[in-house]
C-alpha cells in the first residue's frame, strides 16, 4: 500500500509536470497523475509474479538436468528445495494474484521477459541466500518464508538488470522501486500457513481521495499561494526561488488549509524531509523558516481549521 510520504512525492512530480507542460486542464492533469499512481500497482504485481517465474525457471533447470547429455556443473541446481518452498507454492496458487495478472495484463511471458528471468536465475542460484534454501533440511512454513524473504532482500531486488527492465517499462518507476520492494516484503511477511497470501491493495481507505483533492486544490490555489510566499520573502522573485521549493511549499500550504485532520507539524515535517531529496541542499532550512512564519500567521488569522486536539500545533 502507498504511504502518505510516497503519495506526496508522486504529487510533487505530477504538480511539477503539470506546470512544466503549461497544461490548463486540471481534469487531464489529474487523469495523468492517477495513471502514474495506478502504474505503481503494475510494478508491484510484476515483482510478486517474479517469484513464480523464477520457480518455473528452476523447474526447467531440474528437467534439463535429467537428460543424459546434460553436463551438471552445479549439484545444488538439482535440488528441489527451492521449488518446494511452501510460501512460493502459496504465491503460485494464489487466485487473487492470477486474477490481477490477467486483469492488468502483467506477466513474465515474452522473449525479453524470459531472457531476464534466466539471467536472474543464473545470478541467484549460486548466491549464499539461494544455497541456504537448498540446504534447508525440512519443510517448515515460517522457515521457508524467512529464507525466501532473505533471497529477495539480498539478491532479487538488487539485480541491476531488473532495475533496467523496469525503467524501460515506465519512466515513473525509477522512484517507485524502493517503496514497491517494501510492499513486496510486507506481502511475503503476511504469508500464513493456514491462509492465503495477502496481496495488498494500492491504496489505504480514503488515500485515493486525499491524493486527488490535494492535486486539484494545489493547482487552484497556486496563484494565491505564490502571492503569500512573495509577501513573506524579501526581494523574492520567481526566477530566483528554486522551482521545486516553490512547488513543495505550495503543496504544504494547500494541505494545511484543506485537510482538517492532518496536524500542521506533520505536514511541515513531511515536506521538509521530501525537500532533502528533491530540491537544493539548502532548501530544507529555507522551506522550514518560510513555512514556519506562514503557518504561524495562518493559525492566528484562522485560515487553518483542524479537527481534533493538538492538530493545529
Amino acid at each position: 500500500m502507498l504511504n502518505r510520504r510516497h503519495i506526496r512525492i508522486k504529487l510533487l512530480q505530477a504538480f511539477y509536470a503539470f506546470f512544466q507542460s503549461d497544461n490548463q486542464d486540471i481534469l487531464k492533469g489529474e487523469k495523468e497523475f492517477m495513471h502514474s499512481m495506478d502504474r505503481i500497482y503494475d510494478l508491484y504485481i510484476y515483482m510478486i509474479l517474479l517469484f513464480v517465474a523464477i520457480k518455473r525457471q528452476a523447474m526447467i533447470q531440474v528437467e534439463e538436468a535429467k537428460r543424459p547429455t546434460y553436463l551438471q556443473k552445479d549439484p545444488n541446481a538439482l535440488s528441489s528445495r527451492f521449488i518446494d518452498n511452501l510460501l512460493l507454492q502459496q504465491l503460485e496458487e494464489s487466485d487473487q494474484l492470477q486474477k490481477l495478472s490477467d486483469k492488468r495484463k502483467v506477466s513474465w511471458v515474452g522473449d525479453v521477459e524470459n531472457d531476464l528471468v534466466k539471467k536472474l536465475y543464473r545470478s541467484i542460484y549460486t548466491s549464499p541466500a539461494y544455497i541456504k534454501i537448498l540446504e534447508s533440511s525440512f519443510e517448515d512454513f515460517v522457515s521457508d518464508k524467512n529464507l525466501l524473504l532473505q533471497l529477495f532482500k539480498d539478491e532479487i531486488c538488487n539485480f541491476s538488470l531488473l532495475h533496467h527492465f523496469f525503467e524501460e517499462k515506465s519512466i515513473y518507476w525509477q522512484d517507485d522501486l524502493d517503496h514497491v520492494a517494501s510492499m513486496v516484503i510486507k506481502t511475503l511477511k503476511s504469508g500464513d500457513e493456514f491462509g492465503e497470501i495477502n496481496i495488498l491493495p494500492l491504496w489505504k481507505e480514503d488515500e485515493e481521495e486525499y491524493a486527488k483533492e490535494l492535486f486539484r486544490q494545489a493547482i487552484k490555489q497556486k496563484d494565491e499561494n505564490d502571492q503569500i510566499m512573495q509577501s513573506y520573502s524579501k526581494n523574492w522573485e520567481s526566477d530566483r526561488l528554486a522551482k521545486m521549493d516553490s512547488l513543495l511549499m505550495n503543496l504544504a500550504m494547500t494541505e494545511v488549509r484543506v485537510f482538517s485532520s492532518i496536524p500542521v507539524k506533520v505536514t511541515m515535517n513531511e515536506y521538509i524531509e521530501i525537500s532533502k531529496f528533491y530540491s537544493t541542499p539548502k532548501s530544507n532550512k529555507f522551506i522550514n523558516g518560510l513555512l514556519d512564519k506562514i503557518f504561524d500567521d495562518f493559525k492566528k488569522s484562522g485560515k487553518v481549521k483542524k479537527v481534533g486536539r493538538g492538530l493545529i500545533e
